[in-house]
C-alpha cells in the first residue's frame, strides 16, 4: 500500500493478515528504486522496520517488496530470523522497447536471483509479480513459488491467476543439514560488507 506517515513522508508497505484475518504487522520496503517509469524516490522513504518475520497459523514468513528482491542481504536476514518461505510482491515489467530477448533477459535474471536466495538460505521462495498494463509498462506476471533448491514448485502465466503450491516446512531442516550455508557462514569475516564500497 501507498502508506502515509506524515505530510510529505510516504512508504511503500506491505500489511501481513493471518489466517484469520488477524492483522501481524507491517514491512515497509528498503530499496526504493529510481529507473525509467519506477520513479520511487520521488514518493517514497526508505523503510525503517527493519526486516520482519510474522508468525503466522502455518509458519513463520517473511515480506519483502519488489526491488528488495535483487538484494541477497535483505534475503538473508530475513532467512536469519527464521522465515520458512519470503514473499516478494512485487510489480516488475517492461517498457514497449524491452521486449523480445531483451525481456527474456530480464525474466531470467529475476526468476535466478529469486531462486538463488531460496538456495543460499534454504528456504522457499514465492515471487508475487503483477500482470496488466499501466501507462508504458507492461507487467509480465509469471509469479511463482520454488523449494530450498530452487526448484519451480508452480508457476503461473502473464494473465491474473491464482497460484497454489505445497510446501512442506518440514524439509527444511535436513535440506540445511545437507547443505549447511548458514552453518557454514564466516561471520567474523563480513565486516566489509557493510562498506558502500572497498577502496
Amino acid at each position: 500500500m501507498f502508506e502515509k506517515r506524515t505530510e510529505g513522508v510516504y512508504h511503500n508497505t506491505a500489511i501481513v493478515f493471518d489466517a484469520d484475518g488477524a492483522n501481524l504487522g507491517i514491512y515497509r520496503k528498503a530499496h526504493i528504486p529510481d529507473d525509467p517509469a519506477f520513479y520511487e524516490k520521488y514518493y517514497f522513504t526508505p523503510g525503517d522496520t527493519g526486516y520482519k518475520v510474522f508468525d503466522t497459523k502455518f509458519g513463520r514468513i517473511g515480506v519483502l517488496i519488489c526491488w528488495d528482491q535483487w538484494f541477497p542481504e535483505a534475503a538473508r536476514i530475513t532467512a536469519l530470523q527464521g522465515a520458512k518461505i519470503i514473499f516478494y510482491p512485487t510489480a516488475i515489467g517492461t517498457l514497449p522497447d524491452e521486449e523480445g530477448e531483451i525481456k527474456t533477459e530480464f525474466m531470467e535474471a529475476w526468476e535466478t536471483i529469486q531462486r538463488s536466495h531460496a538456495v543460499a538460505n534454504g528456504c522457499f521462495v514465492a515471487s508475487v509479480n503483477r500482470v496488466g498494463t499501466e501507462g508504458n509498462v507492461k507487467f509480465w506476471g509469471d509469479s511463482f513459488v520454488c523449494g530450498p533448491f530452487g526448484k519451480f514448485l508452480a508457476r503461473a502465466g502473464e494473465n491474473e491467476e491464482i497460484l497454489l503450491a505445497d510446501v512442506d516446512f518440514d524439509s527444511i531442516e535436513p535440506h540445511r543439514r545437507t547443505w549447511p550455508y548458514l552453518r557454514d557462514r564466516r561471520i567474523d569475516t563480513y565486516a566489509d560488507n557493510t562498506k558502500r564500497i572497498i577502496d
